[in-house]
């Protein structure tokens, strides 16, 4: 446990109310409120709360819980007398083993034991839209990438959002107009690991916050409008042991760098499960748009699963682009650092290497290069993930939470489609879709 900061030290005197902040299993925001005077006792006694009501948490004959604050993640909402704190939660005065940020915390733990910490930079997308109580969503402009012109309120709400940012130690960076009419992204700076997860539930916070404030309504689901291009969320991820990068190469990337990509091409497949959980996800992973479908790589290839930037230096990096912004990031993050590593540990040579638009071959050329196709829904994913150790592994026994909790959904949306009679292999967004997914 991190040094209590006693209260004098971190608060403002503008807050009344602590917001305790944790993710369920599907990576939502869940918490509570307590009074600001309470803070010293969140820290070292924790908070009860009935795990059962929790998706993916505790079954209710054996339900309490105990959240305990990270004074390290304080932080203080500009426009509410409110602060914010992540923490870890306990059953029986032990690490709960189904909290995600626990999972991801002893991930890079594991990591500090071999000098190494991960760094990661993440592009989360969203769209924002006019909405009157039906699921008619209306765009509130037409741009297109990087268009400057015709945005109405966009422009104002993404400097708003960029002007809030560091009050929750979010460092903003670059402030763009996507591909899609009423999509945009706003990049920040990157960080370790855990840091880089809380920085996205923040951030998902204070987009929708700043864009409800201007009457609009923000979201990050994976593909939110039928025939437009989806929301995804690239990781840049980078090694470093005592101060230097070890993914840096003479060839610009090192041999490090080409067997963790290795490991990621090798999991891609169960990976898939956690870093795109929707039933919506695999509506963005299909052909004709940036999102990957095929398993590659290359190194300015966009198209390909994983790609190496063109950077140098320092800022050698990797760029895995399948997750998108419905993934919990802790279990996102937590796994795809084990599938690296393992192929860290096992030295495994990244195949299906790829400089052309994989989209514009065909089969016999993507045979003979030895791509694969990434899963075409959330059924055929956790199909894969049942079938990797590493993965699983990597989610202990959260695992078997994760399992039960996503085949329920994949079989309430087989229903819904059985009920309304819509063929099982349609990619229409339905209204079942935008009822789950929407607030993600």
């Amino acid at each position: 446990m991190n040094e209590i900061k006693s209260a004098k030290s971190v608060f403002s005197g503008k807050s009344r109310f602590l917001q305790l902040v944790f993710v369920d299993i599907d990576g939502m925001a869940k918490g509570m409120e307590v009074p600001i005077e309470r803070y010293e006792d969140v820290v070292k006694e924790g908070i009860s709360f009935d795990g059962s009501s929790i998706p993916g948490f505790q079954g209710i004959e054996d339900s309490d819980l105990t959240f305990k604050a990270d004074p390290d993640t304080y932080v203080e909402v500009p426009w509410e007398e409110v602060a914010k704190v992540f923490g870890y939660i306990y059953k029986n005065r032990e690490p709960y083993y189904a909290d995600p940020r626990r999972i991801l915390k002893s991930v890079t733990e594991d990591l500090q034991k071999e000098g190494i910490t991960a760094y990661i930079g993440v592009e989360p997308e969203f769209y924002l839209f006019e909405k009157n109580g039906s699921w008619e969503l209306k765009l509130p402009d037409g741009g297109g990438y990087f268009d400057l012109l015709g945005l109405d309120k966009a422009r104002e709400i993404k400097r708003a959002i960029a002007h809030y940012m560091p009050s929750f130690k979010l460092i903003p960076e670059v402030l763009h107009h996507e591909v899609g009419p009423g999509q945009h992204e706003i990049g920040f700076r990157f960080a370790d690991a855990l840091t880089t997860a809380d920085n996205i539930v923040r951030f998902k916070y204070l987009v929708k916050a700043v864009a409800e404030s201007y009457g609009l309504y923000a979201t990050f689901m994976p593909k939110p409008l039928f025939g437009q291009p989806g929301n995804g969320m690239h990781f840049h991820i980078s090694l470093w042991n005592d101060g230097k990068n070890i993914f840096v190469g003479d060839n610009g990337v090192s041999e490090e760098a080409l067997y963790f990509i290795g490991g990621i091409l090798e999991h891609a497949k169960a990976l898939t499960a956690i870093t795109n959980p929707t039933v919506n996800s695999y509506k963005r992973l299909v052909p004709g748009y940036e999102a990957p479908v095929y398993i590659s790589w290359g190194y300015a290839n966009r198209s390909a699963l994983v790609r190496i930037p063109a950077y140098k230096g320092n800022s050698a990096r990797i760029e895995y682009r399948a997750p998108d912004p419905s993934t919990n990031p802790y279990f996102a993050f937590a796994t795809v650092l084990k599938a690296g590593m393992d192929g860290i540990r096992r030295q495994i040579e990244p195949s299906a290497h790829v400089e052309e638009n994989v989209y514009e071959l065909d089969d016999k050329a993507r045979a003979l290069l030895g791509v694969e196709t990434l899963p075409s829904t959330l059924a055929v994913a956790l199909e894969a993930l049942k079938k990797d150790k590493v993965v699983k592994e990597a989610l202990g026994k959260a695992y078997h939470n994760f399992i039960k909790y996503k085949t329920k959904e994949w079989e309430a949306y087989q229903e819904y489609l059985e009920r309304k009679g819509i063929p099982m292999d349609s990619m229409e967004v339905t209204e079942w879709e935008l009822e789950r997914y929407f607030y993600v």
